[in-house]
């Protein structure tokens, strides 16, 4: 055979070529081998049928938490993988200097899908992070030293893309504008991007906005009130388009508490809508209000984008926001990941970070993914998650974990 498999039939969008039309996707030896209206399927070992759906790289999620079992917060990348649609995980932190290589030998080397990560400025990771239990890693100045994360980013920079600070109450407790400063100091040493979560202040918006550098990311762009991106008016904050014309990398990151319609409204209203979606995924939002990349992304959607923007955001923005140009698109001769998706009409109401619902008449859901050169078919339930969504603030993280890993 010519090809191992053949995708054939789909509306092939791949937002870095501009490419949007009816084609055939040939895989051998886990590259794309050809794109094409019209692709012999007796030339391949396997075919997908992908009649009225998309066929678009495979979905890169720039801000996750996937160190499963070495901290508290973190999934199962390959649990995910094909029902999210997503063939890349990035972890945004949960490990550190002080436990990388656990990550790397137990998680990310074993691992179906490709697994990246930035580093956390905090030598322990997040270590602290349930319903019941709240202790930011960087609440202590002396677990972030930038020398230990500089030589964690040298010693496994084949999977390392950045810098990692959470900063705010929740994450820096009195610690206020420090953490970002030596995270700064590490991602500038290492010449890679620092990726800026904000949360409630101290430090303010206003204070970690103005050190971010062209390159680096604001993930959190649309958080809720306090530290909001505009005022109460709806008005997009002058600092916001600032770092905008800058060059600094809006990102989503969706999570458990940092995504708000009417912020997303507001924004996108103002011409601002995110380079990067993001979902943030972690245990205590798996279950909602995120969920995944394909519902972060059925989100932006029902508040107006269009599909192909939002499909750019998620497939060649963030591999330009990582530096890693193979990734985010189709080419004849590239890496062969794929997402095959549908659009899914019916009523589908969605939930947001502080509680407010969205109604739509349509969602991205995946029909499975390509990965190093195997079909991966989506076999989870089509339960429509999203309407059966219930905040579970009441249970330990015992409880939390064993419902989804199984004891």
């Amino acid at each position: 055979m010519q090809f191992d498999f053949l995708i054939k039939g789909g509306r092939v969008i791949d937002p870095a070529s501009g490419l949007d039309a009816q084609r055939d996707v040939a895989i051998a030896g886990g590259r794309v081998a050809a794109i094409d209206a019209a692709i012999d399927a007796g030339a391949a070992g396997e075919v997908v049928d992908a009649r009225d759906c998309i066929v678009t790289p495979g979905l890169i999620d720039l801000h996750s938490h996937v160190y499963w079992g070495g901290t508290s917060l973190g999934v199962d990348a390959d649990r995910l993988a094909a029902k999210s649609g997503t063939t890349t995980f990035i972890d945004a932190g949960s490990a550190g200097a002080g436990n990388f290589l656990g990550f790397r030998r137990h998680v990310i080397e074993r691992s179906k899908v490709r697994i990246l990560a930035y580093v956390n400025i905090s030598f322990a990771g997040i270590f602290g992070f349930a319903k019941t239990v709240s202790v930011g890693e960087c609440s202590d100045l002396r677990l972030c030293e930038p020398r230990e994360t500089v030589a964690a980013v040298r010693e496994h920079a084949d999977v390392v893309v950045g810098v990692k600070v959470r900063s705010g109450k929740h994450a820096g407790g009195t610690s206020g504008i420090a953490p970002v400063d030596l995270a700064l100091e590490a991602a500038d040493k290492a010449g890679l991007p620092l990726m800026a979560h904000i949360d409630e202040p101290p430090p303010g918006r206003s204070e970690v906005l103005p050190r971010l550098r062209r390159g680096d990311i604001l993930t959190h762009c649309f958080r809720p009130f306090p530290n909001a991106p505009v005022f109460a008016s709806g008005a997009v904050r002058p600092d916001m388009r600032l770092a905008r014309e800058r060059g600094v990398i809006f990102d989503i990151g969706h999570g458990m508490g940092s995504f708000d319609f009417e912020v997303a409204k507001a924004m996108l209203a103002e011409g601002l809508a995110p380079d990067v979606i993001s979902s943030d995924v972690h245990l205590y939002c798996v279950d909602g209000p995120a969920f995944d990349m394909l519902v972060c992304m059925s989100k932006l959607m029902a508040l107006g984008m269009p599909l192909v923007e939002v499909l750019r955001a998620a497939t060649v923005n963030p591999a330009e926001a990582i530096a890693r140009p193979e990734l985010g698109a189709l080419k004849v001769g590239g890496i062969g990941d794929v997402a095959v998706l549908r659009l899914q009409q019916g009523r589908f109401t969605f939930v947001d970070a502080v509680g407010a619902s969205l109604v739509a008449d349509q969602r991205l859901v995946s029909n499975g993914i390509v990965i190093g050169g195997k079909w991966w078919p989506n076999e989870a339930p089509d339960h429509n998650e999203t309407e059966r969504f219930e905040a579970h603030a009441h249970h330990t993280h015992v409880d939390v974990a064993a419902r989804h890993f199984g004891r």
